[in-house]
């Protein structure tokens, strides 16, 4: 297997749709903090494969002491020692009623300028802060509890987001929920409030880890459109992971990709175009009778956990552009 060579496909690929979420509906995300992100995490994830620091240390080209030291500058303030940027500066903008962008900029000067203005931009997309101002004259001003109580985040798919990660990745706590999803504490607390008060998650007792048994999203749900791309794109790393992995038999684990040529009059275009219709329906119906099932029979204290995952795209193509490739 060429791993260098699909890795750096897949890559690409990712890049081309985090570059169209960050553009779409008009939005103009924040890119500043990606590349620590990604760096972040990555690295992470490859010691949860039960590397040592040292060989994850050499798989990105860095000494060990390298590697450690940009992992806990990433990891935390290096203007306030022991907590994330975002914290800092959250916390720094809630001190005062208006704070100028230069006076943040200065107060944060060790750390990168590039990744506190990223900051400052994500949280006022978040809600949590306002902007006030342009150019030099910029300033801040941190939303109050009873702003935030009054949005509820909701317009912001916040609750449908966390919802998919507890319910995909649960049982966990907060500080792990806090690490996966990236978000400010007090925004995510209060969005888990609120999936309990709903009865969307629960809590274990004891541990106190968060968890769900059911995750419905709804078709064309405004609030959660963000949820349902994550769940999809998930349920799709996650298959390929498994796959990788040599996991489950190739007949029940996996996906399949087929693309038709069709055109206006073609005899099974309409059939093709209906395939996502009725995949739909059909899985909708089947989760409904497992789910009347469950409920009555009850779910063993294991069980397996299938998830089918369905996507279609149209695109239009020049037959002589098609046949060149």
């Amino acid at each position: 297997m060429n791993a260098q060579l699909l890795i750096d496909n897949i890559v690409r690929q990712t890049t081309v749709l985090v570059a169209q979420l960050a553009t779409s509906r008009g939005l103009r995300a924040p890119l500043a903090h990606l590349a620590n992100q990604v760096f972040l995490d990555l690295a992470s994830e490859v010691e949860r494969q039960g590397l040592s620091r040292k060989v994850s240390a050499d798989m990105f080209g860095l000494a060990l002491r390298s590697y450690r030291r940009r992992i806990q500058r990433l990891n935390e303030s290096s203007t306030d020692r022991g907590r994330s940027l975002w914290e800092a500066v959250l916390d720094y903008l809630g001190q005062s009623e208006v704070v100028m962008r230069a006076d943040v900029l200065r107060r944060f000067h060790r750390d990168d300028e590039a990744v506190v203005r990223g900051i400052l931009s994500d949280l006022c997309e978040s809600g949590l802060v306002f902007r006030l101002g342009r150019g030099d004259s910029t300033a801040f001003r941190a939303a109050t509890t009873r702003e935030l109580d009054q949005v509820g985040q909701r317009g912001l798919g916040l609750d449908e987001l966390l919802w998919v990660v507890v319910y995909r990745e649960g049982p966990l706590d907060v500080d792990a929920l806090s690490k996966l999803m990236h978000a400010n504490r007090p925004a995510l607390e209060a969005a888990l409030a609120r999936l309990l008060e709903e009865k969307r998650i629960e809590q274990e007792p004891g541990s106190g880890k968060y968890r769900s048994a059911q995750l419905v999203l709804m078709l064309n749900d405004e609030a959660g459109w963000e949820a349902s791309m994550f769940d999809h794109y998930q349920a799709l790393v996650r298959t390929l992971c498994v796959r990788l992995r040599g996991e489950g038999a190739a007949d029940t684990s996996g996906g399949s990709t087929y693309t038709f040529d069709v055109w206006d009059g073609h005899p099974l275009g309409p059939e093709v175009r209906d395939t996502l219709r009725r995949l739909r329906r059909e899985l909708g119906d089947l989760w409904d009778r497992v789910e009347r099932h469950n409920g009555s029979a009850g779910v063993p204290a294991q069980f397996e956990q299938i998830t089918v995952y369905a996507g279609q795209s149209g695109l239009m193509r020049d037959k002589f552009e098609h046949q060149e490739e």
